[in-house]
């Protein structure tokens, strides 16, 4: 296998683990939901609070073991 397929192989691995996780942590309270009439302003505060200090403490265990 060539070192592209590899990386599309990797790629849609993570993909498919983001979308996953998505379903799970995509709608957690505190996260803004407005419906007027057949309008929806979704802004998920929180889910991006959240993924923000999982990929820091990710980035810093890479940065710190490396």
């Amino acid at each position: 296998m060539t070192d592209f397929g590899k990386v599309l192989m990797a790629m849609a691995v993570v993909l498919f683990v983001i979308g996953a996780l998505w379903q799970i942590i995509g709608r957690l309270p505190g996260d803004i939901v407005i419906r007027k009439g057949n309008t929806v302003f979704y802004f998920p505060i929180v889910t991006s609070i959240v993924i923000s200090v999982v990929l820091s403490l990710i980035f810093y265990l890479i940065n710190r073991f490396r």
